[in-house]
């Protein structure tokens, strides 16, 4: 398996398994663990520590040049100033962990100049890898995954996260929740995002939504889903999401309607309508059409050229800007008022002399009953192209023109005067029915006696015809 993957991320596969050999060990005596607080219901071990040690310690080893961002220790590993970055969260769900509640993960994921490049999140208590490489797709113990194809959010499963830090707003959540809950089928609250984010991308989970993460519980698990088929980003549906605390993801179908319903939510908004109250921005309160509008008004609007210089006065206080009159050209359908009622004028001329018999054109040799004849209503340089007039004159019989040809045909059955008839069921060569022995002479072709009997069907003589001989 691991031969045909990129070596960063066989690393990263390595250092996960190892990380979690050392979780399962401890998971055998939590009560002889060594557990500290970090902050109310936020809580580290000392496997923790040991778990995020191993990691770091097989990802130096490769890579010594590489800089390390870890949960417990930060950047106090490996190269600051490198363009690869790992980020890792050697134990997600430290909580259940603690409890022996199998949920929890390691997550490791590479960064280069900011964009995720190799992703793993291992669950050690399953023993199920999930790994995936920028363009090459998700994958699960050697086999793809894709997100689910759930396209309605009365039909999805939701899996989301509890705010449980300490200024974490408890209403804000609730009233999400409430949003969320009353649109999708259900919601499910496992206490490890990295793995939430690995159930969207096998299809599981048709969507996750939560607030207050910080980038090593996301940054694995947000790549897993893209390549799985996913999207994620913050509650707006921008993409910058692993600095904003705020998390949104899921199919397709399913993330655009999640984006709509968490919006109103969003703490990136709130803090831009802060910011521009604080410093007084001349934009703040203004609505997007408000704003569109005052734009096209800067841009389009001035003072007309035909006036005069301002005053002192006037110049120290313009006067707002005027909007000039839009010039929008229109097609050749939408000819102007008065090409139209000059058009209209000449067809009223046009029936006027078809009603009292001068017409302008004689009838020609067209095979249509109407002689059309454009009028020489040349469009000029001061006028716009008026629409092309057609006079239509009623073709009239020619004095001098001969008299139609009559067309007549002798019918089929007319015999000769001397009483020969022509047989109908001669062959496409001269052959016919009465007649099988040979062709014909030019003199007695179609000359031969008629009879009362029935024919007989139609037979093609498939031999060509033959010719007589020359003495």
């Amino acid at each position: 398996m691991s031969q045909s993957l990129h070596p960063m991320l066989n690393i990263a596969i390595k250092a996960a398994r190892a990380a979690g050999a050392v979780i399962n060990r401890g998971s055998m005596d939590l009560d002889l663990l060594t557990v500290e607080s970090k902050g109310p219901n936020d809580f580290v071990s000392e496997v923790d520590r040991m778990a995020e040690q191993v990691v770091i310690e097989t990802l130096l080893q490769a890579y010594p040049g590489h800089g390390i961002l870890a949960e417990e220790s930060g950047r106090e590993h490996g190269a600051r100033d490198s363009d690869y970055v790992w980020i890792i969260d050697p134990l997600d769900g430290t909580t259940n962990f603690l409890h022996g509640l199998p949920i929890y993960a390691v997550s490791i994921a590479l960064s280069y100049r900011g964009q995720i490049q190799q992703a793993v999140v291992y669950d050690p208590a399953r023993n199920d890898l999930f790994y995936a490489s920028r363009g090459r797709g998700a994958y699960m113990n050697d086999r793809r995954i894709r997100v689910s194809r759930r396209v309605r959010m009365a039909d999805s499963l939701i899996g989301t996260g509890f705010p449980f830090r300490k200024g974490d707003n408890l209403q804000r959540y609730l009233r999400m929740f409430e949003t969320v809950m009353t649109a999708a089928a259900g919601l499910r609250r496992t206490g490890s995002a990295a793995l939430d984010l690995c159930y969207v991308a096998a299809g599981w989970f048709d969507g996750f939504f939560e607030t207050g993460l910080n980038p090593w519980d996301v940054a694995a698990g947000s790549l897993i889903i893209t390549e799985a088929g996913g999207l994620c980003g913050n509650f707006t549906g921008e993409a910058d999401f692993l600095n904003q605390r705020e998390l949104v993801c899921g199919t397709p179908r399913i993330y655009a309607q999640m984006v709509k319903m968490l919006t109103p939510f969003s703490r990136v908004i709130k803090a831009d309508e802060a910011s521009d109250a604080a410093a007084g921005a001349p934009g703040a309160g203004v609505t997007p059409t408000e704003a569109l509008a005052a734009s096209m008004a800067r841009g389009i609007g001035g003072a007309d050229e035909g006036t005069t210089a301002t005053t002192a006065t006037d110049a120290a206080a313009p006067a707002p800007a005027k909007r000039k009159p839009l010039r929008i050209r229109k097609t050749a359908e939408e000819a102007p008022a008065e090409v139209a009622a000059i058009a209209r004028a000449d067809v009223d001329a046009v029936q006027a002399d078809d009603a009292t018999g001068t017409a302008t054109a004689t009838a020609t040799d067209t095979p249509s009953d109407e002689a059309i004849t454009p009028t020489d209503d040349a469009p000029t340089a001061d006028s716009p192209a008026a629409p092309r007039v057609i006079r239509r004159i009623p073709r009239e019989a020619a004095p001098d023109s001969p008299p139609a040809r009559e067309q007549t045909r002798a019918p089929r059955d007319r015999a000769p005067a001397d009483g020969r008839g022509r047989d109908d069921n001669r062959g496409s060569w001269g052959g016919d029915r009465d007649n099988r022995n040979g062709p014909r002479g030019p003199a007695d072709r179609g000359q031969g006696p008629r009879t009362g009997a029935p024919r007989g069907p139609l037979r093609l003589s498939r031999s060509p015809p033959q010719l007589p001989r020359l003495s």
